[in-house]
């Protein structure tokens, strides 16, 4: 099958897990096309059955905002045309699953079939929006087939939008690598004493709540001897310095910014901390599991279907920094419960997220959509 996948290149789930969904449909045999302004980053463009088609902005004096949208619809009905694409999987409803509608309206058929994944902001935020939330409700509606991350962003896109046709659920999944010289260079680099590791690694928005994080380091410094590692860049990242430095733990925390071995990073750390406002599924929480890091999480969003309380993790209400803390605590100075969760985390990871059973979703919708009368 001829698949065209679109997303955001940049640091983030929705990119990791299409890209990641790119390179496992190219193992077995079909021809991914990725189409988007740059390469993603975790991208092999040196792998068999993958290409990439940038999509390039015209600038003119006289349209003072170019429309990165029309671009990518027209770079769209392009390689649907050139490539004779099966389907066009789209990771995001706005602007990329509105970029297929047009497509398709230029192109003139109903091919290719355009699969729309919704991921979480493009619902929970940029969605709700008044400015887009019409045009976001139209492209899903107007989509072939539409797949959400989590059963709680498929209950709020039904609830938010008035979506009466089926959403599927079909979940995020994660490969681990064989990492462990690499992790223990870096526990060694990163604890030189011994102390205990947390990691937290976000796009530093404001929902991602950095300074939570923080705040939890410094009240479990109170009885263990911990630092503090995080991984990314965004918005919020002088927030976090101010809160570092308000609280005097400058001399406890690594600032690693965006990296790409965040899977040796993780898999070096003894907890994960993600103590989001919302998070429709939490990939960085299945990505811990998978290496046999516990995580304490909040109660938020898609994370509850991820990490199972009290056996994988812990989760807490959003923004109670002392249960959070608590929590790290217990899982800091006891060995066997940290150890249990361990197993627990990566027998979860592979049994509910594992990449077979989740590939094989994606297969049999592309193969229904293509089946539908043209």
């Amino acid at each position: 099958m001829k698949i065209g996948i679109v997303c955001y290149p940049t640091l983030g789930g929705s990119g990791i897990l299409a890209t990641e969904l790119g390179h496992q449909l190219a193992l077995r045999g079909h021809q991914v096309h990725f189409i988007t302004y740059e390469p993603p980053f975790r991208l092999k463009l040196d792998a068999d059955n993958l290409f990439f088609h940038p999509v390039e902005l015209a600038q003119y004096d006289l349209i003072r905002y170019p429309d990165y949208a029309l671009a990518l619809a027209v770079k769209m009905a392009e390689v649907s045309e050139q490539e004779d694409l099966d389907v066009l999987h789209v990771h995001y409803a706005i602007p990329h699953a509105t970029s297929a509608f047009l497509a398709k309206q230029l192109l003139g058929t109903k091919r290719p079939a355009v699969v729309t994944t919704l991921h979480g902001t493009d619902i929970t935020l940029v969605g709700r929006d008044p400015a887009y939330k019409k045009v976001v409700k139209f492209s899903i509606e107007h989509s072939d087939r539409v797949t959400a991350v989590s059963e709680d962003l498929r209950r709020q896109t039904e609830q938010d939008f008035g979506i009466k046709s089926a959403i599927d659920v079909v979940y995020n999944f994660f490969i681990p690598k064989k990492v462990d010289y690499e992790a223990r260079e870096m526990r060694e680099q990163l604890t030189p004493n011994g102390e205990k590791l947390l990691i937290h690694a976000s796009n530093f928005r404001p929902v991602k709540r950095v300074s939570d994080v923080i705040k939890v380091l410094g009240s479990v410094r109170q009885n263990v001897d911990a630092r503090l590692l995080l991984l990314g860049s965004g918005i919020d990242i002088d927030a976090a310095r101010n809160t570092i430095h308000r609280l005097g733990l400058q001399d406890y925390v690594t600032f690693w910014g965006a990296r790409s071995n965040v899977d040796a990073c993780i898999a070096a750390a003894d907890v994960l901390l993600l103590p989001s406002l919302q998070e429709s599924f939490g990939l960085v929480a299945l990505e811990a599991m998978a290496y046999g890091v516990p995580v304490v999480a909040t109660n938020a969003g898609g994370i509850p279907e991820v990490v199972t309380e009290g056996v994988t993790g812990y989760l807490a209400d959003v923004g109670d920094i002392e249960t959070m803390a608590r929590r790290v605590r217990t899982l800091l100075t006891d060995d066997d419960l940290h150890s249990e969760m361990a197993i627990a985390g990566r027998k979860r990871a592979e049994q509910y997220f594992g990449v077979d059973a989740i590939l094989s979703q994606y297969e049999s919708i592309y193969a229904d959509v293509v089946k539908q009368p043209q």
